[in-house]
C-alpha cells in the first residue's frame, strides 16, 4: 500500500531563525492547516505515513523540522519556549495566519508554548504523549529509559521498549509502523545530530517549574486543547495527562489502555478520526 504523505516532495522557506524544509499535502481548502511538531531524536521523515494519510483525509497538513533539525538550517534550541519561537516563525514565513497545532512529545511542549506565549497563533491545540513538566509526585525515570533515549543508535526492540504497548499486540503494532517507516528514512537517512539533540535534551532538563515548564501556567490557555496518550508511556507517564486537563477548563483527556508513547501509530487510523473529529 502506497501512502500520499510518502510522495510529498520536500520544500524550503526562508524564516529569521531557519530556511526550514517542510512538506504540505492533504485538503488544501482546508482551514486552517494543521501543524505537526515531532518528537525528540526526530525528523519529519519520523511521523508515521499511516497517521499523516488519516489526517491528510480532511486536512490541509504541514510537517517541518524545527531549526537545527536535519534539512533545516541554524542551532537547535535549548529551551522549548525558544523552539516555540521556531515554531511561530515558520508559521509567519509561510504566512499561514491562525493553524491548528498538534505536538507529540517534546513537540507537545513546544505546542504549549506557543498557546502560552503566543495566544492567536494556534486555534486548536493536540498535546500528544507529553506533558506540562513538573507535575507534583511524578517518579523519576526509569535508568533504561534514558539509556535507550541518549544511545547513539537504536534498533527495532529499542523503538518497542520506548514507543509501543509491551504486549504480543502492542509490539506487532510497532513493528508495522516501523515498517512504514522504511520507505522515507531507507531513501533519505534523515537523522539528528548528536549536537542537536544534546540540545534538545538541555530543554527537557529545563523543563521543570520555575524553569521555563508549563505546569504552573495550564490555566491561561484557554483554547480547545486534546491531551491523548498511552496508559504505558515509559517516557511521559500518562498520568501527567490527567493531571494536565485537570489544570484546565477547555481540555480533554484520552487514554489507549494497550498502548504506550507513540499510540498514534499503533493506532493510526483510530486515533486520527479522534484527531479530526476534535478539530472539526
Amino acid at each position: 500500500m502506497g501512502y500520499l504523505s510518502d510522495t510529498v516532495e520536500t520544500r524550503r522557506v526562508e524564516g529569521r531563525f531557519s530556511t526550514y524544509a517542510y512538506r504540505d499535502f492533504g485538503v488544501a481548502s482546508a482551514a486552517p492547516p494543521l501543524v505537526l511538531l515531532t518528537r525528540f531524536k526526530a525528523t519529519m521523515d519520523h511521523w508515521d505515513p499511516a497517521f499523516l494519510d488519516a489526517l491528510a483525509a480532511e486536512r490541509r497538513v504541514i510537517v517541518f523540522d524545527n531549526a537545527g533539525v536535519s534539512e533545516s538550517t541554524g542551532e537547535v534550541p535549548a529551551s522549548f519556549a525558544l523552539a516555540a519561537e521556531g515554531v511561530v516563525d515558520f508559521v509567519g514565513a509561510l504566512k499561514l495566519g491562525e493553524v491548528d497545532l498538534l505536538g507529540w512529545s517534546i513537540g507537545g511542549f513546544a505546542g504549549q508554548m506557543v498557546a502560552l506565549n503566543h495566544p492567536g497563533v494556534a486555534r486548536r491545540l493536540l498535546v500528544l504523549g507529553s506533558g506540562p513538566g513538573g507535575v507534583p509526585g511524578t517518579p523519576q525515570m526509569d535508568p533504561r529509559v534514558l539509556e535507550l533515549m541518549v544511545a547513539p543508535e537504536n534498533g527495532d526492540e529499542d523503538y518497542l521498549f520506548l514507543f509501543f504497548g509491551h504486549n504480543e499486540d502492542g509490539r506487532q503494532a510497532g513493528l508495522k509502523s516501523l515498517r512504514r517507516l522504511d520507505f522515507r528514512l531507507s531513501r533519505s537517512r534523515a537523522a539528528i545530530t548528536p549536537e542537536a539533540w544534546g540540545r534538545q535534551l538541555e530543554a527537557i532538563q529545563k523543563w521543570a517549574p520555575g524553569n521555563g515548564s508549563a505546569w504552573s501556567r495550564l490555566e491561561e490557555i484557554k483554547i480547545p486543547v486534546l491531551v491523548a496518550n498511552g496508559a504505558h508511556d515509559v517516557m511521559v507517564r500518562s498520568e501527567d495527562s490527567f493531571a494536565m486537563v485537570k489544570r484546565m477548563t477547555n481540555a480533554t483527556a484520552v487514554l489507549y489502555g494497550d498502548s504506550g508513547h507513540a499510540f498514534l501509530f499503533q493506532h493510526p487510523e483510530k486515533f486520527g478520526k479522534v484527531a479530526l473529529e476534535f478539530l472539526r
